[in-house]
């Protein structure tokens, strides 16, 4: 966080928070670009509580779509499309 704020500095469209959490707070979507373990098995319910839209867009193909699915949150995987629809 410190690297991104100093190559980007203060800005009114960017909240840099200490907990990963945090950022889901009235987000849009989630988006994941990192192949980090902290991100494999989130607690998706609540990503989907958080979410305004519960939009996953999962660019290292990390999740299950099928079970994204299954607790109403579109799935997104990069070279997968919408892997499956909302029932």
């Amino acid at each position: 966080m410190e690297v991104c704020e100093g190559i980007c500095g203060e800005r009114d469209d960017m909240t840099y928070v200490n907990i990963k959490d945090e950022a889901l707070e009235g987000a849009d979507c989630l988006v994941v670009r990192t192949e980090w373990k902290t991100f494999w098995w989130p607690n998706f319910e609540a990503i989907e509580r958080a979410l305004s839209e519960p939009i996953i867009v999962d660019g290292r193909n990390l999740c299950d779509p099928k079970y994204i699915a299954s607790i109403g949150i579109e799935y997104y995987g990069i070279g997968r499309g919408l892997s499956v629809k909302q029932q």
